[in-house]
């Protein structure tokens, strides 16, 4: 599956949150939300992306956004993630690859030679009437707040 472009509609999604709480984007309609998907908590660039976010969420909530997490994780690896960095918003266990695969990040990647099927790292900006506004393919992972919000001219 191809990943979804800017001007598309955000396929809509349900999980499951960090503290067993269902989470979907029909509960965020009106609000702005920066969808992120990361490979793996607790590692090198996943714990720099999600901790610059987290350390902005005040940021964000002023300009109208939410902001979602999602990896292939588990609940009780999203919760233990959350709790040792303090994250502030929803991380979403996508155990059997679902919405990972709804939005097209799910899929090969190469590593020292190796090819794997994994997460690619992106984000995207959902508007508050559910289109994708922008993608980030190429995440800046200690400064993805900045990334953001340049591109999108928030001050």
């Amino acid at each position: 599956m191809s990943q979804l472009s800017e001007g598309a509609v955000a396929p809509d999604f349900a999980g499951i949150n960090q503290q067993g709480e269902p989470i979907n984007l029909k509960m965020f309609k009106g609000k702005k939300v920066i969808l992120y998907f990361y490979p793996k908590d607790d590692t090198p660039g996943c714990t720099a992306e999600s901790c610059n976010l987290s350390d902005n969420y005040e940021f964000w909530i002023s300009k109208g956004f939410e902001i979602i997490g999602v990896s292939p994780d588990s609940e009780a690896s999203h919760a233990k993630f959350a709790s040792k960095y303090g994250l502030k918003f929803n991380l979403i266990a996508d155990t059997d690859k679902v919405v990972l695969q709804a939005y097209g990040v799910w899929g090969e990647k190469m590593n020292y030679g190796k090819t794997y099927m994994g997460v690619i790292r992106t984000t995207f900006v959902i508007d508050e009437n559910g289109f994708i506004q922008k993608v980030f393919k190429k995440v800046d992972t200690k400064e993805h707040t900045d990334q953001i919000s340049k591109e999108l001219l928030i001050k």
